[in-house]
């Protein structure tokens, strides 16, 4: 088995502890010969500007890569964080979490709760209800369950990135990781 540029060598740690699942949030092609799952905070200017690498390498591989996308607020940066998280959450119980992902991103600078809720106006879901989950914090243990599977996978700041379970250690550029996939869909085959 080859390792991609800029990862870990196999059965070196860290590698993915929770490998994909359903419960995941998934763009791409569910038979992709490569996955790429993303340890994000929708208010770090890193994961930010990530955001259109990865639309660009969905775009070049197209069938050949599947995004996942794990929730990792760091709290301690990011005081907005983790209620973006918890608010990506309530629009996916609507069908939504990529639209949502994509407006968090859009607007990282904006995350207070008066933002999420015009964002869930925007995306024409029932406010009161989608209020009352972010009162309530009933998708907290979904997000934490995320920060969990990455403390796991020793996931220590974001964006941090997994090309098919192995972690990748190089800077997220598309050029970098575009090669770091090319040398896992070549593997796999």
């Amino acid at each position: 088995m080859t390792t991609p540029p800029g990862s870990t060598k196999p059965g070196s740690l860290p590698e993915l502890s929770e490998p994909p699942t359903p419960r995941d949030h998934v763009r791409g092609s569910s038979t992709a010969k490569v996955t790429l799952i993303e340890y994000g905070d929708f208010e770090c200017p890193f994961c930010v500007r990530a955001e259109p690498v990865v639309r660009a390498l969905l775009k070049r591989f197209d069938g050949d890569l599947r995004f996942i996308f794990r929730h990792n607020p760091r709290d301690y940066d990011h005081p907005h964080a983790h209620q973006a998280a918890e608010a990506a959450e309530a629009a996916a119980e609507h069908g939504k979490f990529w639209e949502m992902h994509d407006l968090l991103f859009t607007h990282s600078s904006a995350l207070e709760k008066k933002d999420l809720i015009s964002y869930a106006k925007e995306l024409g879901l029932d406010v009161a209800e989608f209020t009352a989950a972010l009162d309530s914090r009933a998708h907290h243990d979904r997000v934490h369950h995320d920060e969990l599977s990455g403390v796991q996978s020793r996931v220590l700041s974001t964006p941090t990135f997994f090309i098919n379970g192995v972690h990748f250690r190089d800077k997220p550029d598309l050029e970098t990781l575009a090669s770091a996939i090319e040398a896992a869909r070549d593997a796999a085959t």
